[in-house]
């Protein structure tokens, strides 16, 4: 299929990448260039987290500081890519007969904007976010992507921004880096043979996956955008890993594309 986008799950980590020039994001940056350029993106945050299917429709969506304490450089960025009502509206239909809410109040979280600044720093690519309804079981996510995987085909870039491994209650915060925690090297490096083998179901089921997944995984906003770009996934479809990389010891920051 020559016209089919990849599809993208990004470890997007610390808001301060926003404004930061280290690993991560000089490879987001190399992912912009070297990924065609699509008609349209949709994004999956780990941050717009909450009791339904919501869809944006705005013309012109918000850039959203959800986070506190950090410098006023932070809260200062701007990301004033356009939106897509049509783009809303076909997913819309795309995802029936679950019902998604055209929502005009929500724009672009941290999750989205902190990466795509670097990916595409013009913000000329309209940008529309799907919410992640809190109250469904994992199935029901992975499900959504396979209901939005014909977008790839369409010139739509389906993205997912959060953490394969996001624990921030072991998370090292201050100046001094700390290695990997043990649990979430071997709970990444599984979760990467799973998706290398095409072996989802495991992943959907990642609750049953033991004690490495449940410390990677304490809360699923992070982990669940993963498996609406995994659910986008075609046969035989080529995956790889273009960032890599654990931030304070418990936050993977691993890239995984699909095509």
């Amino acid at each position: 299929m020559p016209n089919l986008l990849p599809a993208i799950f990004f470890g997007h980590g610390n808001p301060m990448n926003a404004v930061a020039t280290n690993n991560y994001t000089e490879a987001w940056r190399r992912m912009g260039q070297e990924t065609p350029k699509p008609k349209a993106i949709l994004s999956i945050s780990a941050h717009w987290f909450v009791p339904e299917t919501g869809v944006t429709i705005s013309t012109g969506p918000r850039t959203i500081h959800d986070f506190g304490g950090f410098p006023r450089e932070l809260y200062e960025v701007q990301y004033p890519a356009p939106g897509d009502p049509a783009l809303a509206r076909r997913i819309q239909r795309l995802l029936a007969p679950t019902d998604v809410t055209l929502d005009n109040s929500w724009g672009l979280d941290h999750g989205t904007w902190s990466v795509l600044c670097h990916v595409y720093p013009e913000a000329d690519i309209p940008v529309v976010q799907l919410s992640i309804d809190e109250t469904k079981p994992p199935a029901f996510h992975f499900e959504i992507g396979r209901k939005l995987a014909p977008l790839r085909e369409e010139g739509v870039l389906i993205v997912g921004s959060g953490n394969l491994v996001h624990n921030l209650h072991t998370y090292a915060w201050g100046s001094h880096p700390r290695d990997p925690y043990e649990w979430a090297v071997r709970f990444e490096t599984e979760a990467r043979g799973m998706i290398l083998a095409g072996d989802y179901k495991p992943l959907v089921n990642y609750e049953s996956l033991g004690p490495d997944a449940a410390l990677s995984i304490p809360t699923p906003d992070h982990y669940l955008p993963l498996l609406y770009v995994l659910g986008t996934g075609q046969q035989h479809e080529r995956s790889s890993f273009p960032v890599e990389g654990v931030d304070g010891g418990s936050i993977s920051m691993l890239t995984v594309q699909l095509g």
